[in-house]
């Protein structure tokens, strides 16, 4: 079994972030680019609990929605109610 020349003992990306996933009462509005790019990998139901939830999106310097962080190139994992990032520099738009 192959897994495209990736060892489950291979080190993950270096985390220079751990950033908490909170739920505002008022969640921050989700660019609908974002949405498009998670359907087909996510459900609904999973995409609408994910765009209720945010974080403070330490490269930005802002809060963004989970769905602008999951599609951000700096995402690494969410686990246990929190992203690691590797914290680069994006490129800008």
């Amino acid at each position: 079994m192959s897994f495209e020349g990736k060892s489950m003992s291979e080190d993950p990306p270096p985390v220079k972030y751990v950033v908490e996933i909170v739920v505002p009462e008022k969640p921050p509005v989700t660019p609908k680019q974002f949405v498009q790019d998670l359907k087909g990998v996510a459900g609904g139901k999973q995409i609408a609990r994910m765009k209720k939830e945010a974080v403070a999106c330490p490269v930005l310097n802002k809060t963004v929605s989970f769905v602008q962080c999951f599609a951000c190139p700096n995402f690494i994992r969410r686990m246990k109610g929190r992203v690691d990032c590797r914290g680069l520099p994006l490129p800008s738009a």
